[in-house]
């Protein structure tokens, strides 16, 4: 399992939000640049970026922001946020991004994350953001009624690289990882799923490492890491030395 540290970006600076509201935000540091290359001497292996800007926006917002990253840091980097259209992916795979996170499209259309999974095999993760089960796109504004284990499975055999489930009633309040509804999922799917949103210390690494065997190949770990609630360094020991 990979412990992957996250990047928010918003107006160019690295901050988080509060479940996704963007009115509870806070900043961390004006250099996104200079925390990715602080997480990559920490030992980081991949780092998550979302270009929250984008994902309201529908079309990246940061993207001179993202680019300085990938030139700046030799870890692999994943990237989401207001990626709709064919043009954006390329853009960001021939910047030197690794994987591309659709999410707002998974609802919208089916055809086009065939189309992106057919082009670039094993580049796309699936974002599935959930509240109670159920799906948010459009940067979490707009609630759907549609399951979050169903539009997973729905998705089998497309090439994907993975699915990133976040539970977004956790999401930056260091509440703690749903466990459960994260092993749910990753027992319904043969994709592999990174877990997302609450980590708050050690112990949910641990609880992590307990149902990483049902498929979690990662965990993003965001505020946690800001706060220094969790040493990055001690985290990705830990899961080393499993």
């Amino acid at each position: 399992m990979v412990i992957i540290p996250a990047i928010d970006l918003k107006n160019g600076q690295c901050v988080r939000l509060v479940q996704g509201d963007f009115k509870r935000v806070t900043v961390y540091s004006e250099n996104p640049v200079e925390i990715a290359r602080l997480w990559q001497e920490q030992g980081a292996e991949r780092i998550h970026i979302v270009d929250l800007d984008g994902s309201l926006a529908g079309v990246p917002r940061n993207g001179d922001v993202i680019r300085n990253i990938v030139n700046a840091v030799g870890a692999p980097v994943q990237v989401g946020g207001g990626v709709r259209d064919m043009k954006t992916i390329e853009t960001y795979i021939e910047m030197g991004v690794e994987w591309v996170i659709l999410g707002t499209m998974a609802m919208k259309d089916r055809n086009f994350i065939k189309e992106a999974c057919n082009h670039f095999r094993n580049r796309v993760i699936l974002g599935i953001d959930a509240n109670a089960g159920k799906i948010a796109i459009q940067g979490w504004t707009e609630q759907t009624s549609a399951s979050a284990v169903a539009v997973a499975k729905s998705y089998e055999g497309y090439g994907l690289a993975a699915i990133i489930y976040t539970d977004i009633a956790r999401d930056g309040m260091e509440a703690g990882v749903n466990t459960e509804a994260t092993k749910t999922l990753a027992e319904a799917v043969d994709i592999p799923v990174i877990a997302s949103g609450g980590v708050s210390d050690m112990s949910d690494i641990e609880r992590i490492l307990e149902i990483e065997t049902f498929g979690i190949t990662g965990v993003i770990i965001g505020k946690a890491l800001y706060t220094g609630a969790i040493s990055l360094k001690d985290a990705i020991s830990r899961v080393k030395n499993v």
